[in-house]
């Protein structure tokens, strides 16, 4: 019940938000958030233990923050390695999550906020893709689709249908196929 009042609470309140870059302070309280959120099994997912051992993607790290700064979301990109291209080449890319609003700031368009930001500042960066383990039904708005997926291969268990891509090149995954694999900056 309690929950229920406290989302109740949320909507009705005027809240103001402001979409900023991650810095170190944050690390505790993005945790947490995505512990409240997604659970202690988030970091059992084919996609985590792509990310574990790595850093994100560099200016890709980005929070919403309430009025009082508070981390109220999180969303992260991070560089793989989106198999091989027809050329034999290998195909850089990005790989966006987890993707997560604190519970009592759902509906808020949050969430919408922080994917529109990690689209346009990659884009920005000359990334050529985003790739995504998620709900079609809630990424194909911006413009994400399993269509430049259908040969790569996420390693673990996933659901082909939640494997989608983003384009930000016209072509980018063209005839890319094989295994995703992690990139980019080793912690540490």
């Amino acid at each position: 019940m309690a929950a229920v009042l406290d989302t109740v609470r949320a909507f009705f309140a005027p809240t103001t938000y402001t979409i900023d870059s991650e810095t170190p302070a944050d690390v505790v309280a993005r945790e947490n958030l995505l512990d409240r959120v997604m659970g202690p099994e988030r970091r059992r997912k084919s996609s985590e233990k792509i990310r574990r051992g790595r850093l994100p993607a560099e200016g890709l790290a980005l929070v919403a923050r309430d009025e009082d700064g508070h981390v109220i979301g999180t969303v992260r990109l991070w560089n793989i390695e989106a198999g091989i291209s027809q050329q034999g080449t290998l195909v850089e890319a990005l790989l966006l999550g987890p993707l997560a609003v604190d519970c009592t700031q759902e509906g808020r368009g949050i969430g919408g906020a922080l994917m529109r930001a990690a689209i346009a500042e990659a884009d920005r960066r000359g990334h050529g893709a985003i790739l995504l383990v998620g709900d079609a039904a809630y990424y194909e708005r911006f413009g994400f689709s399993g269509e430049k997926t259908r040969h790569l291969v996420m390693p673990g268990p996933s659901d082909r249908d939640r494997f989608l891509a983003l384009e930000l090149r016209s072509g980018w995954l063209d005839g890319a196929a094989g295994m995703i694999v992690a990139s980019g900056r080793k912690l540490g």
